[in-house]
């Protein structure tokens, strides 16, 4: 009767909560009233780590349930062997710890906190599968009895099922966190992500594409050559979303970013306590990635240390987190780019031979655009509609008479990217248009009175200064064009001959300028 009434005591309060902390600490206010108990331990055997981890105890100043960061306590082999071997009974008690070879190992962690004590131990055991060991502690020597033994020896079934439960509770929440996790990580990515249709697709990127739509369906690495600016992120994204893993997530890195002190970190993840900062763990891209495609946009600005950890991913299709030693498998396609001569920094012993014939599987050449000018209408029109609606304009702005010979006339260095900024600079600069390129470069310190007045420096056209000078004086007149206050008299030109040249210019005025419903008075 005692027997039954121990057993169903312990069960309602280890089984009857998920809460492991609480559930122990419940269980251990009535157990020390039935045997001698300073201490209640669940520890489980990592023989990878060689060590004993504790994920809960219980003593007289609580409760603490530690599953997420485990007590290491490391031991001997040869304790490890023996806490591991069949040789030892399911319950055993110890009269003093440092008599018995595996617990006298803890000890030596444990000696501040744990005084000469004797134990009474009992392996853990659901379905023939051994989950670790609850330790009972009681100060003093040989303080458990066979009659204690006995007693204990029933309860494994419950703290083994709370144990079980508590253990799958934890590796539920952590796959929770995980998801919550991608999900946050991937709305970001959606939010940055390329969005834009690839103009030129039917002209000068005709080619390309056709090469990108042949790769797409393999999982082939694909490695996008061009210079800065052409568009590598885009097509990389054109080769994901029409690939068999479209389902899956896209993720980017570019390598030039990073610290080589991080490169590690970003792309395989880190445990926690792996270098200083990491406070928690991390995943890196490559899981991020998994199922999907993972960019690596300027690969050629990997430091060699880390080119040899991509190579092993790339050959075998696994790698472990920085600090950690569980060994992950990667279902990552990659999609690598440079703008480097990958094949000249090989010789010069800056990019790894096997890494570049891993990457290199199939090269794609992006052409820059002076080579594709047949594009740059297309582009114009694009990004004129997409940053005007970015500026939150009611309208296009128009392009002066030549501003399109003035775009296809220029050698654009900087590739798309610069053409895009040029569109957007100039929307800034006048939101009612007609839209004119007299500068294709932002202004340099000389341009504005810097402290360099030897500089060249970059003139506008004279339209240009003319029709700025002309909107200030309307400014300062408030629109008004004719009459004795007007933009006309301010400038010392007839009221008709500055309207003709504001037409002729671009420069609004009355209703064109002010939306307003009502028309100029007459004279203005």
């Amino acid at each position: 009767m005692e027997d039954y009434r121990l057993f169903r005591e312990v069960t309602l309060r280890m089984c009857g909560t998920l809460d492991l902390e609480k559930a122990l600490e419940r269980t251990f206010e009535y157990l020390k009233g039935v045997i001698p108990l300073t201490e209640l331990r669940v520890n489980l055997l990592d023989r990878g780590l060689q060590a004993v981890k504790t994920i809960a105890a219980v003593d007289a100043r609580g409760a603490r349930e530690m599953i997420a960061e485990p007590e290491i306590l490391p031991v001997s082999r040869a304790a490890i062997e023996q806490l591991a071997g069949a040789d030892l009974p399911d319950v055993r008690t110890v009269g003093t710890m440092r008599e018995d070879r595996a617990t006298s190992d803890v000890v030596t962690h444990l000696a501040d906190r744990a005084p000469e004590s004797s134990l009474l131990i009992m392996r853990l055991v659901l379905d023939d599968r051994r989950l670790g060991a609850l330790v009972y502690r009681a100060e003093g020597v040989n303080r458990y009895a066979d009659e204690h033994l006995r007693l204990i020896g029933g309860l494994n079934e419950p703290f083994a099922i709370a144990v079980s439960n508590a253990l799958t509770h934890h590796e539920l929440r952590k796959l929770k966190d995980r998801l919550v996790d991608d999900n946050r990580y991937l709305s970001r990515e959606i939010e940055r992500s390329v969005t834009e249709e690839i103009v030129g697709a039917e002209f000068g990127l005709g080619a390309v594409m056709q090469m990108a739509s042949s790769v797409a369906p393999l999982d082939s690495p694909v490695l996008l050559l061009g210079e800065t600016g052409v568009g590598k992120e885009v097509i990389a994204t054109a080769i994901h979303r029409t690939s068999e893993r479209r389902d899956g997530p896209f993720i980017k890195l570019n390598c030039g970013t990073i610290s080589p002190n991080l490169v590690d970190s970003e792309l395989f993840g880190h445990e926690r306590g792996a270098f200083t900062g990491a406070v928690a763990m991390r995943r890196g891209r490559f899981e991020h990635a998994a199922g999907g495609t993972l960019f690596l946009d300027e690969v050629g600005e990997l430091p060699l240390d880390a080119q040899v950890r991509l190579l092993r991913v790339l050959q075998f299709h696994e790698f472990e987190r920085v600090g950690g030693s569980e060994t992950l498998k990667s279902d990552v396609r990659i999609i690598a780019a440079t703008h480097r001569d990958l094949a000249a920094m090989v010789r010069e012993g800056k990019f790894r031979e096997d890494l570049w014939y891993r990457v290199n599987v199939f090269p794609i050449l992006i052409p820059p655009l002076r080579q594709r000018r047949a594009d740059i209408p297309a582009l114009v029109h694009h990004f004129l509609d997409r940053k005007s609606k970015e500026l939150g304009l009611d309208y296009v702005p128009a392009l002066a008479e030549g501003a399109m010979e003035q775009l296809l006339g220029y050698s654009w260095p900087g590739n798309v990217r610069e053409l895009e900024n040029v569109i957007e600079r100039a929307l800034i600069l006048d939101r009612e248009g007609p839209l004119q390129f007299d500068s294709f470069a932002p202004p340099t310190p000389a341009d504005a009175g810097g402290v360099n007045p030897s500089a060249p420096r970059r003139l506008r056209t004279l339209n240009r200064a003319v029709a700025d000078h002309i909107r200030r004086a309307l400014a300062h007149t408030g629109g008004r064009v004719g009459g004795p206050n007007g933009a006309a008299a301010l400038l010392g030109i007839n009221a008709s001959t500055l309207r003709n040249r504001m037409k002729k210019i671009g420069v609004r005025y009355g209703r064109q300028s002010h939306g307003s419903g009502r028309r100029p008075a007459a004279g203005k």
